[in-house]
């Protein structure tokens, strides 16, 4: 099984622009073969101080694939480039980790 956790900041004020985007998008990436958990997720309210926030630009994207094949079938796909290009403008960083099981 593969791993993926992307950090994504968006540029100030946009990031629920992207995550409307991002919503939109997540029944065709489910529908792709090899996909095991695909979402979004930001900070949690009261945790207490021993978190470290990412802050209100920033959400992580958590996922799991099959293989990584399937993972790279995904980057690939229509739906992500369209994805991609609809939210180029908007996104200040992006940090992708791929990660296998320890």
């Amino acid at each position: 099984m593969i791993h993926v956790i992307a950090i994504i900041t968006a540029k100030p004020g946009n990031r629920e622009a992207i995550l409307e985007a991002f919503r939109a998008n997540v029944p065709a990436v489910h529908a792709e073969a090899g996909c095991i958990e695909y979402g979004p997720a930001v900070d949690a309210d009261g945790v207490g101080p021993f978190q470290t926030k990412f802050g209100s630009d920033t959400f992580l994207v958590i996922e799991k694939w099959e293989s990584l094949d399937h993972l790279k079938a995904h980057a690939g796909s229509p739906h992500m480039a369209a994805y991609g290009t609809k939210t180029k403008d908007l996104i200040a960083s992006r940090v992708i980790h791929v990660l296998s099981q320890a």
